[in-house]
């Protein structure tokens, strides 16, 4: 986040800025910036996500680009500083999450920006399906953004204000006076208006020496100073000029600072205006004050090679103790998360805090044990991670032991890429509890989803609303959000939207099992495909099927609009009401359970064609009576039994067909006994 204060004290300061006509050059984009202000825009950010909307906005911005020239480099940010320069401000920026979490949800209100779930994801599927460049750093990016931007002579494109401070040859474009919406077509070459920031133009006009602007920053506290909250912080409005501009802090450090030649005169200086310190602490805070410079210090860009030449940049000593060669190219390339360099270097584990009551549990809990399997692979028996996570509005810090048992337990993390790929998805169902088998009807893009969905009914607490389940598998089964809400007449921005808390719960449960699957899924190299997040779900249609459910208004225009689409999702119903039957019966355990022979997934029996009928009827029609006869409920019937004859006939003919190819194998393997075969049937005759 860089300097507090310095953007808006840079804006006040207008004539810094340089206006420009940006067109066909590079660009240094700073992904994990951007993502955040391309959401900003009207997107919902307490229903779970407006994803398709999301995919949209990045869509228009690539467009906007690529329309002026533009070549994009999109650089994300890595692991967290393992070396803890950070960590007082990592801990208050999740605090101030959880907080925030709670009165978006309280509130119903989006204005508290919780950036949903799966943002970052849809960001980077969306720019690899476009063709973007997308690289991400070990650790943090802002080094890394500038050094690349400084070898290439290109500005960066961020609203961080650490940007201000770089000393980037082409300048920084802040995002906030990135005009890529007014793309102006009207000459020649079409071309964005900005505005452009070059460290040459502060330092001109606040009379600074360029060398001590690094200095200004870690003075004025950045994330890894925080000379405010010394005991006896500096009064810097006591150097404020007499006349010019309102008085304000950034403007009485610059005053503080002009007479100075070099950086060690002016944190001496400093140093003494600090009060009485003790040795030990003066001593601590030169080392922080230091350490806030040497931020500022430009490396050779790592990033360079990959981005012409795919070559992804060498670990680390450290790392290299830590993590094996094959993980480089998937972690350059985002392919895996981040989180993956935090458990291996620090054993720690940041988790998504989502918009949630605080009385509610952590939406986390539910994916615990899929973590667990990771941590497993990662760490090897008797690891252990830090997992920070949520307790009410606590921030809390909690142990969690990886888990290896089975197969899991013989794979190792050196060699995990050269497994077999049946041992691979073996231990990824195996932690969703699914089998492959049950996912084959479906298509490959749906399965993990699906096995993510029967995961979550049998682990979540409380257990999903059957209603919800189907609301869920209603917007798995369509694929197209967008067309959806039009046909729902479903606005994309609302002023006060309805929260219900418990579904929002709920599906935070689900986005946290699918999001911790992915992250299980990407690391033993996707034995299944990767869900397209923007086709699959969007937080704000499920909200409202499940509205229109609750209230008894009919679906039936949706699933109407495509046979292929109910088909899909009746099958996906089917699945999982296994799960679901395994429910109730673990939470009704005295009472009988009748569940038809169709879905239990222990019967190698085929029951005949009519007992078939009659049990899924009855399945769908008891909830049809229990909904007071919804039409959605009967409908459900009579479709799911036509699914069950569908599937029934298929496994006939499929029967049939391996009886006839058998016998024909044996004709041709015999020919003597076919002969037999034939005089025997003209003998009959």
């Amino acid at each position: 986040m860089g300097v507090r204060g310095l953007a808006t004290f840079i804006d006040a300061h207008g004539r810094i800025y340089r206006e420009e006509k940006f067109r066909q050059r590079r660009l240094i984009i700073d992904g994990c910036n951007l993502v955040h202000e391309l959401y900003r825009p009207g997107l919902d950010c307490i229903h779970g996500g407006d994803y398709a909307a999301l995919e949209a906005q990045i869509e228009r911005f690539i467009k906007a680009l690529t329309d002026c020239g533009i070549t994009p480099y999109v650089v994300m940010d890595g692991g967290s500083d393992h070396t803890d320069k950070k960590s007082e401000t990592c801990i208050e920026r999740r605090k101030d999450r959880i907080r925030r979490a709670h009165q978006a949800a309280v509130s119903g209100s989006g204005h508290y920006n919780v950036l949903p779930m799966f943002s970052k994801l849809v960001f980077r599927q969306t720019l690899v399906r476009l063709g973007v460049q997308v690289a991400m750093c070990y650790e943090e990016a802002d080094q890394e953004i500038a050094a690349l931007a400084s070898e290439w002579q290109c500005p960066v494109l961020s609203n961080d204000s650490d940007f201000y401070i770089f000393p980037l040859p082409a300048g920084l474009l802040p995002i906030s006076h990135f005009n890529w919406e007014g793309v102006d077509h009207s000459q020649r070459h079409s071309f964005i208006p900005c505005k452009r920031y070059y460290t040459s133009s502060f330092c001109l006009v606040h009379e600074l020496k360029p060398g001590l602007l690094p200095t200004f920053a870690a003075l004025a506290g950045n994330d890894y100073v925080k000379l405010q909250r010394m005991e006896s912080p500096i009064d810097w409005f006591q150097f404020c000029p007499r006349d010019g501009y309102p008085p304000s802090r950034l403007e009485g450090l610059l005053g503080f600072l002009r007479p100075f030649l070099t950086p060690q005169d002016a944190i001496e200086a400093a140093l003494g205006l600090m009060g009485n310190l003790s040795e030990e602490r003066r001593r601590e805070v030169e080392r922080s004050l230091r350490l806030g410079l040497e931020e500022y210090t430009l490396p050779p860009s790592a990033l360079k090679k990959f981005f012409i030449h795919r070559a992804p940049p060498p670990f680390t000593a450290e790392m290299s103790a830590l993590l094996p060669d094959w993980l480089r190219l998937p972690l350059t390339q985002s392919v895996l998360t981040s989180d993956i360099v935090d458990v291996l270097q620090s054993q720690t584990n940041g988790l998504h805090i989502a918009v949630d009551h605080k009385d509610k549990p952590s939406a986390q809990d539910t994916a615990k044990p899929l973590r667990q399997v990771l941590y497993g692979l990662l760490l090897g028996a008797g690891g252990q991670v830090e997992e920070r996570d949520r307790e009410g509005l606590q921030l809390k810090f909690i142990q969690v032991p990886a888990v290896c048992r089975g197969l899991s337990a013989q794979l190792t993390l050196q060699s995990l890429d050269k497994s077999s790929p049946c041992d691979r998805m073996a231990v990824l169902l195996g932690a969703l509890g699914v089998s492959e088998a049950c996912l084959s009807a479906l298509p490959a893009s749906l399965r993990l989803p699906l096995a993510v969905s029967c995961y979550w009914l049998q682990r979540a607490e409380p257990p999903p609303d059957r209603t919800l389940l189907r609301a869920l598998l209603l917007g798995l089964s369509h694929g197209d959000a967008l067309r959806v809400k039009a046909a729902l007449k479903i606005p994309y921005h609302r002023s006060e939207p309805k929260l219900d808390l418990d579904v929002t719960h709920s599906l935070n449960q689900w986005q946290g099992c699918l999001k911790d699957a992915i992250k299980l899924n990407q690391l033993l190299c996707s034995p299944l495909p990767e869900p397209q997040i923007a086709r699959l779900y969007e937080g704000t249609l499920v909200h409202e099927m499940a509205h229109r459910l609750q209230s008894g208004i009919g679906l039936k225009h949706v699933l109407k609009s495509d046979t292929s689409t109910k088909k899909l999702y009746y099958n996906m119903m089917k699945i999982v009401e296994k799960f679901h039957a395994k429910e109730d019966a673990t939470a009704n355990p005295s009472e009988p359970q009748s569940k038809p022979a169709s879905l239990a997934s222990s019967s190698n029996r085929r029951q005949p064609l009519e007992d078939l009928t009659i049990n899924v009827g009855q399945l769908f029609l008891l909830k049809s009576n229990s909904d007071g006869g919804d039409d959605e409920a009967e409908m459900e019937a009579s479709s799911a039994v036509r699914a069950e004859k569908d599937l029934y006939l298929q496994e006939m003919v499929s029967v049939k067909t391996r009886f006839k190819s058998k016998e024909r194998n044996n004709r041709c393997n015999n020919p003597e006994l076919s002969r037999k075969e034939e005089r025997r049937g003209r003998d009959l005759l």
